[in-house]
């Protein structure tokens, strides 16, 4: 079986945002939502949930660290504020653990299996709506299973990430069934490929570059 299948989502017709670096107008699902601390610093509201103003930043790590090298967060913010080092890199990291925490709340809901062969089985019985597979897996091995077809497909997430989703010390397969947590999980996914893709394509710029 090649992969296959995932389906476009469609732009949300959900409250969207300006983003300082970029000045686009973007839905939330794509932005990065931060607040100013009582101490003045510039902190990543993940969850949305932080007291303050928000101020809102496209989901590119190129997008948050222009923010903060032109002293946009100030700007918006209309106060002297903080940057932290790395946080662009801090803002990844709390993604991942947020997608690693909603997948593991949909498994302990029975809404997630892992492994193989129970990946294949709720595909072949139709009952997976989204495929999870490691980023850093084999190729080969991830051919073998398609995306349910209507359906989505997560691949920003290392084995290890995806182990600790499940309990394990390492998964490559995994999936999500309809409904619950599942949304959530997909939405917060596309946030982590959006920092994640910009490593990878710099990872094999720097490759080309070096074997030209």
């Amino acid at each position: 079986m090649s992969r296959g299948g995932g389906k476009r989502h469609a732009e949300t017709n959900g409250p969207e945002r300006k983003c300082i670096a970029t000045g686009e107008v973007r839905p939330v699902a794509e932005l990065v939502r931060f607040v100013v601390s009582p101490d003045g610093q510039i902190v990543p509201d993940i969850l949305g949930k932080l007291p303050g103003r928000g101020i809102w930043v496209q989901a590119y790590r190129e997008a948050i660290d222009l923010a903060a090298r032109k002293n946009l967060f100030s700007r918006a913010a209309k106060q002297p504020v903080q940057v932290p080092e790395g946080l662009a890199a801090e803002v990844e990291a709390q993604i991942a653990r947020r997608v690693v925490d909603l997948i593991s709340l949909a498994r302990k809901s029975g809404r997630a299996v892992g492994g193989y062969e129970k990946v294949k089985s709720w595909l072949q019985l139709e009952e997976a709506e989204v495929l999870v597979q490691a980023s850093d897996g084999s190729g080969r091995g991830k051919s073998k299973l398609s995306t349910p077809h209507y359906g989505s497909y997560i691949g920003w997430l290392t084995a290890d990430e995806l182990g600790m989703a499940f309990g394990r010390q390492s998964t490559i397969h995994g999936a999500l069934a309809s409904g619950g947590l599942t949304t959530r999980v997909v939405e917060e996914a596309q946030r982590l490929k959006m920092l994640r893709m910009e490593k990878t394509a710099a990872r094999a710029a720097g490759k080309d570059k070096r074997a030209s």
